[in-house]
């Protein structure tokens, strides 16, 4: 899996391979050169409409200027993502008109955390350290790779288009 163990020599997102949400290898240097957001996703969370929606009002306006948002569905907060990746993907597809990727189900705290979130959350902690809270936990990154910003649950993808702006060179 390339550079999928978590190592001090890991200082970029783009030396990270994860799955689709079919299983298949996505080698994250793929996103060189664009500014992304990533965010743990669930289909059953009271944040989940609000965030969905302007997650996808987020990609709609910025898809065409070097932006990406990328989704990893996580059921480690109550069970609030209990479907298949393929399930999940059809779901935010369908009821949220997502076009950007949705990959395979992942954890994203503890031992069996997948890597890429690993180096998330060492790049930035948050208010409780480096532990994902809850769903939708995002962070961005700049086009080199390297973590800007971390935003809670409770932060709106909407309120952080300023900071999406500024790392696109736009303000």
């Amino acid at each position: 899996m390339g550079a999928s163990q978590s190592s001090p020599k890991e200082t970029s997102i783009h030396q990270f391979t994860v799955k689709d949400s079919s299983g298949k290898e996505v080698d994250l240097g793929v996103y060189k050169g664009k500014v992304l957001l990533v965010v743990n996703v669930a289909s059953k969370c009271g944040f989940t409409d609000s965030n969905y929606t302007q997650l996808t009002e987020l990609y709609s306006k910025y898809k065409n200027k070097d932006f990406e948002i990328l989704a990893f569905p996580c059921n480690q907060f109550l069970h609030q993502e209990p479907g298949t990746s393929q399930e999940i993907k059809e779901f935010a597809c369908t009821r949220f008109k997502a076009e950007y990727p949705i990959f395979q189900k992942v954890r994203v705290n503890g031992p069996d955390a997948v890597p890429v979130y690993k180096f998330l959350k060492a790049s930035k902690s948050g208010l409780f350290g480096s532990r994902i809270k809850w769903n939708f936990t995002k962070f961005l990154v700049d086009k080199d790779g390297k973590v800007i910003a971390r935003y809670g649950t409770s932060t709106p993808p909407l309120s952080i288009e300023k900071d999406i702006q500024k790392a696109l060179g736009e303000i």
